[in-house]
C-alpha cells in the first residue's frame, strides 16, 4: 500500500475532534491551529514522499509555555502527538498519524544568543541550519554539521536525528556539536540537560535525546557550539576508472593517519547529474569522483595535499584537480551540495537510503549494489559521506509504473541488510522512522530493542509521543520482559513493506 496511509483510527478520539481543535484553540490562539483539511495538506508528508497522511489538527505553538501546555493537555486525554521541525526527515519521522495532533516547531525560528568568547550559539529549534553558520559568519565563524539540506532543515531536526554533513569526519555529527538543550517532557515539564560547558556531570541524558526521534520529548532550545574559520581550506577532486579504487582510496587516506576536514564521493550517475546542473567542471570520463578537502595552518594542508594526491596516484587516479582559490574549492563542493536535487532531473522518482559501514567493507558494499541494480533492474546513483563510511545511495524508479516502488523498497532493504551484514549499521543520520523500523531486528535481538523501549517508557509511558516510529512492535512498559505487545495496533503496519 504506497500513497495516502489509512491507520485504523481511535474511534473516541475522532468523536472529541471539536474538543480537542478548542482546547488546541484556547492555549495556541490566532493561526496557530490548522484543522482544515486542505490547509493540513502542507503537512501530510516529510522527505519520504512515498507516504502521506492528514494528520488530526496542526497546531503551531510560539512559546515553551504553550508547547508545555499542549503536551499536558494531551497527556491528560491520552491523545498521541508527533512532533515535526521542517519536514525535511528521509525516514518518515515526521509522519502525521490520523488520530494524533502534529506539533509544528517552525515558529521557534530566532536566534538567542551569540557568545563568541565562550564559542556557543543558543537558538530556538526552528532556526536552520546554515542560518546559525550565517549568523557568525562575520567574526569568522561557523557550524560544523552542514547536512546537504541545512539551507532549509532545522537545528532541532538535527538534533532528533543527529544529523552529520560533509564536515562530520573530522568535527563530528550534531552529538559531537550540542552542549546543552531545552526540552518539555509529554507530562508538560520543562526540563534542561547540558549547558554552555563542553561535559557534564552524571548520566549522559543528553546524548540519549540527541538521536531520539521525537520519541522522548519536544526540543524548544538548542546550545551549540561553534567554531573558529581554518586559517586554510583547500580541496582536491580526484577521478577513479572504478569506484571500488576509489573506496580504497578513502580507506587508505583514513589508514595514513590523515583526517580531512571533509571526504565525499560519487559514482558516474551522480557525476554526470551534478555536472549538468551545476557546472562545476567535474570529470565525466571517470567512474568515480573523490572530493577531500584539507584544512589547519597553510604549512599543513600543502603537505597533506602532497599526500593524498600520492595515495591517489596509487589507487590509480586518472585526474587531480587541486583548488587554488576559495571560490573553486566552492564550486568543486557545489556539485556535491547539489547532487540529491540533481538526481530528480535524470528519474520521475528517487529514493535516498541511508547506512554507514566500516571505510575497508566500501568496494565490498559497492560491487553489491551493482548486482541488486542488476536484479531488481532499477539504476542507482551513489553519494557517500565517504570519510565515516556513510552511505546515500539514490535509487531511481518511477512511481507511475506499477511495482516500482515496491521493488525500490526491497532494493533498499537489501542495501541496508548488506550494511548490517559487513559490521555497519541501519542508519547514519537520517534515523529509523518508519522507513527503517521493521529493519531494527536485523540489527538487534529481542533484548535489545526491550532495553531501548524502556529508555522510552522512562520519558514516555503511555506511548504517546511520535508513536509507530523506530520500534517494530510496541510494548506495555508495566510488563517490558514478558512479551506482552500493547494494546491497539501499530500506526501504519505496512511500512516498510521488507
Amino acid at each position: 500500500m504506497s500513497g495516502l496511509l489509512m491507520p485504523t483510527p481511535d474511534a473516541e478520539t475522532m468523536r472529541r475532534r471539536d474538543e480537542i481543535v478548542a482546547g488546541l484553540r484556547a492555549i495556541v490562539p490566532g493561526e496557530g491551529v490548522v484543522d482544515a483539511v486542505n490547509e493540513m495538506r502542507a503537512f501530510e508528508s516529510d522527505g519520504l514522499t512515498a507516504y502521506r497522511q492528514l494528520p488530526l489538527v496542526v497546531v503551531l505553538p510560539e512559546t515553551v509555555g504553550q508547547v508545555s501546555r499542549i503536551l499536558k493537555f494531551c497527556n491528560e486525554r491520552n491523545i498521541r502527538v508527533v512532533p515535526r521541525g521542517s519536514g525535511t526527515s528521509l525516514s518518515g519521522g515526521a509522519l502525521p498519524l490520523e488520530d494524533a495532533v502534529l506539533l509544528v516547531m517552525s515558529r521557534f525560528n530566532r536566534i538567542l544568543e551569540i557568545n563568541f568568547p565562550n564559542r556557543v550559539v543558543v537558538a530556538q529549534p526552528g532556526v536552520t541550519n546554515l542560518g546559525i553558520s550565517t549568523a557568525v559568519e562575520p567574526e569568522g565563524f561557523y557550524y560544523a554539521p552542514d547536512p546537504s539540506s541545512q539551507i532549509a532543515c532545522s537545528i532541532g531536526g538535527n538534533v532528533a536525528e543527529n544529523s552529520g554533513g560533509v564536515h562530520c569526519l573530522k568535527y563530528g555529527l550534531t552529538a559531537n556539536n550540542v552542549l546543552g538543550i531545552e526540552m518539555v517532557l509529554m507530562d508538560g515539564e520543562v526540563v534542561r540537560l547540558g549547558g554552555r560547558h563542553l561535559d557534564s556531570e552524571g548520566y549522559d541524558l543528553l546524548g540519549v535525546m540527541t538521536g531520539s526521534e521525537g520519541l522522548l520529548g519536544v526540543v524548544t532550545e538548542v546550545t551549540v557550539r561553534i567554531l573558529k574559520k581554518p586559517e586554510t581550506a583547500r580541496a582536491l577532486l580526484i577521478g577513479f576508472p572504478s569506484s571500488e579504487q576509489g573506496g580504497q582510496c578513502v580507506a587508505d587516506i583514513i589508514g595514513a593517519g590523515i583526517i580531512p576536514g571533509g571526504m565525499e564521493m560519487m559514482d558516474r550517475p551522480a557525476i554526470h547529474a551534478a555536472e549538468d546542473f551545476v557546472h562545476a567542471g567535474y570529470p565525466l570520463e571517470c567512474e568515480a569522483l573523490l572530493i577531500v578537502e584539507l584544512d589547519g595552518p597553510g604549512v599543513e594542508v600543502d603537505h597533506l595535499i602532497d599526500l593524498v594526491e600520492a595515495i591517489a596516484h596509487k589507487n590509480g587516479s586518472t585526474t587531480c584537480n587541486i583548488s587554488t582559490s576559495e571560490a573553486e574549492r566552492l564550486n568543486f563542493w557545489a556539485g556535491r551540495k547539489a547532487a540529491f536535487p540533481a538526481v530528480g532531473r535524470i528519474s520521475p522518482d528517487y529514493y535516498c537510503m541511508d547506512g554507514t559501514i566500516p571505510r575497508k567493507e566500501l568496494p565490498r558494499v559497492l560491487a553489491g549494489m551493482r548486482t541488486m541494480s542488476e536484479k531488481y533492474g532499477l539504476r542507482v546513483a551513489n553519494v557517500f559521506h565517504a570519510g565515516d563510511g556513510n552511505l546515500h545511495p539514490l535509487i531511481l524508479y518511477d512511481a507511475n509504473v506499477p511495482g516500482e516502488l515496491q521493488k525500490a523498497e526491497d532494493f533498499g532493504a537489501d542495501i541496508l541488510r548488506l550494511c548490517v551484514e559487513v559490521g555497519g549499521v541501519l542508519t547514519g543520520e537520517h534515523g529509523v522512522g518508519v522507513e527503517k523500523r521493521d529493519l531494527m531486528p536485523e540489527m538487534f535481538n529481542e533484548i535489545d530493542l526491550d532495553q531501548q523501549m524502556r529508555v522510552k517508557c522512562a520519558f514516555d509511558p503511555n506511548h504517546l509521543l511520535n508513536p509507530g516510529k523506530v520500534f517494530p512492535q510496541l510494548r506495555r512498559c508495566a510488563e517490558l520482559g514478558r512479551m506482552h505487545i500493547s494494546g491497539g495496533k501499530l500506526p501504519f503496519p505496512n511500512i516498510p513493506r521488507f
